[in-house]
């Protein structure tokens, strides 16, 4: 991405008032000494969006804006209950290549282009501390929009109180005095979102897997999938912006997502016409693979230095950790603009396509419409006796490398029957729940065992680098005989947590 981007975490809240409320004095609010008044702004804003407003959907805003302090391009992405806001300063009125490449996992290629103009005259109010220092931002907006696509006009005003350097509880105690003074929490999260919304929109007939939705005990089996495949759908898109920027744990949890995507696909399969789904499954697993060579730079750097950071000072013979930062840092840097480029591709973008495509018009089976509680318990089943003939696989091999390939498969048919315990927590409650907890723990149990087969090959390569340039290749040695030891111990000790899962009271919910 060519242009600078700067983030913020942007914390506010919206009021709606009539042309007459009169804002209230703000003084000694929450160690508010003073209010400072500025020069009345006029604020000319253009929305970008998909022409099926893909990003509203997502709760996404795109523009650029003149006028104020701030003018410049501005995207806005949910961050919990608050909102990151992406800034780009670029000229003209072409959406920036930066901001396109970061909303590409909402619009999936489409076109963005004007959806609406906003017009705002701004009048700010800010909260100083007794050293001036401004605290919180209240400003009162008179708005006229138009939405684009048909001229259709809208009027209104409103009050916004942005958080600058107070704490959170200011703003409850601005609120009060605002609620006092006749305002109410605005109708829209957004001043876009209130001028693209229809009046017709409430009005369309949801389909029948979603009607039943929240209506437990009757609720359908294609309830409960649907909701799950919507929710980590939008979690691998949500995902996207941050594993391109390559932000903490966004890499590791976009995997997850596609982990658990695929999962779905496996375990709900009767329940869905496999000539639709099983393409999808490959692409994920194919998607996940990527995702993974970012993800397992990260957690080898981390294990390394941990490795490190345990042994005697006397035992770490020359430049060990300068080599391991080195080879580590080359691989995540090689590993993410890979991934960066996969983002940027057409096989990516018909795999998200191909999911939204799912969770609008999912390929339900005639299967689908029964009770889920019945329904769903046989695809619980089926998972677990993959995982039990995993695991029996494994108790049948001596220690060594194929008891470590084995066990591999055993973590990974857990992590499997985990999902999926926790995709039908909402049916089955404690009983699923309690399953997934013990399938994190026999997952848990054995990462030591595949971690430690990759773990071992980097000691492996890097000593025998080091031997070759002429350094001391002492520590890297002594650390794949600790990881070749532990390796052996976790093999050892994992029957006694194949036992722990196997206990019948585990899986009664399942197979009564």
């Amino acid at each position: 991405m060519a242009e600078q981007v700067s983030s913020a975490i942007e914390v506010e809240r919206k009021y709606d008032v009539d042309a007459g409320h009169v804002l209230p004095d703000l003084g000694g609010v929450d160690g508010v000494a003073s209010a400072g008044q500025q020069e009345p702004a006029s604020l000319e804003a253009t929305y970008y969006d998909t022409a099926d407003l893909r990003l509203r959907a997502a709760r996404i805003t795109l523009r650029h804006r003149t006028g104020g302090s701030d003018a410049g391009w501005h995207l806005k992405l949910p961050s919990g209950r608050d909102r990151e806001e992406l800034r780009v300063e670029a000229p003209g009125e072409a959406v920036p290549d930066a901001l396109t490449t970061l909303v590409r996992g909402w619009t999936r290629g489409a076109e963005l282009v004007p959806a609406a103009r906003l017009s705002t005259v701004r009048r700010v109010q800010l909260l100083l501390d007794p050293a001036g220092v401004p605290l919180l931002e209240l400003a009162d907006d008179e708005v006229t929009a138009c939405r684009i696509s048909d001229g259709h006009e809208l009027r209104w005003r409103e009050w916004e109180a942005e958080l600058l350097s107070g704490p959170r509880g200011l703003l409850d105690a601005v609120q009060e005095r605002l609620l006092a003074a006749g305002a109410a929490p605005s109708s829209s999260a957004s001043k876009v979102g209130r001028v693209l919304t229809r009046p017709d929109e409430a009005a369309t007939a949801a389909p029948w897997w979603a009607q039943a939705r929240g209506r437990r005990p009757g609720e359908s089996a294609a309830t409960v999938v649907h909701a799950h495949l919507a929710e980590q759908v939008a979690e691998l898109q949500s995902r996207h912006p941050h594993a391109l920027r390559d932000r903490p744990d966004a890499v590791h949890k976009m995997r997850v997502a596609t982990r658990r995507l695929r999962s779905a696909l496996v375990t709900f399969r009767p329940l869905l016409d496999r000539a639709r789904t099983d393409p999808w499954r490959d692409e994920l697993r194919w998607l996940a693979g990527v995702l993974g060579e970012v993800r397992d730079a990260e957690v080898m750097h981390e294990r390394l230095r941990g490795l490190v950071a345990a042994e005697p000072s006397e035992l770490v013979l020359g430049d060990v950790l300068q080599q391991i930062d080195l080879e580590l840092e080359q691989r995540h840097r090689r590993a993410h603009a890979a991934l960066v480029e996969v983002l940027a591709g057409q096989r990516y973008l018909q795999l998200l396509d191909g999911l939204v495509q799912l969770v609008d018009d999912p390929p339900f089976q005639q299967v689908a419409r029964g009770q889920a509680a019945p329904v769903l318990a046989g695809g619980m089943r089926r998972t677990w006796k993959r995982l039990d003939r995993a695991m029996a696989a494994a108790a049948e091999c001596p220690p060594g490398p194929e008891q470590e390939e084995r066990l591999h498969d055993v973590r990974k048919d857990a992590k499997r029957a985990r999902y999926a315990a926790e995709a039908l927590t909402p049916v089955f409650g404690r009983d699923a729940a309690r399953f997934a907890r013990a399938m994190t723990d026999l997952q848990e149990s054995l990462g030591d065992v595949q971690d430690g087969v990759a773990t071992r090959e980097v000691l492996r390569e890097l000593g025998a680098r080091a031997h070759v340039s002429g350094r001391n290749g002492f520590t890297f040695g002594r650390l794949h005989a600790l990881e070749q030891a532990r390796a052996v111990g976790a093999g050892a000790d994992w029957p006694s947590a194949r036992a722990a899962v196997s206990r019948h009271k585990l899986r009664r919910w399942f197979e009564r």
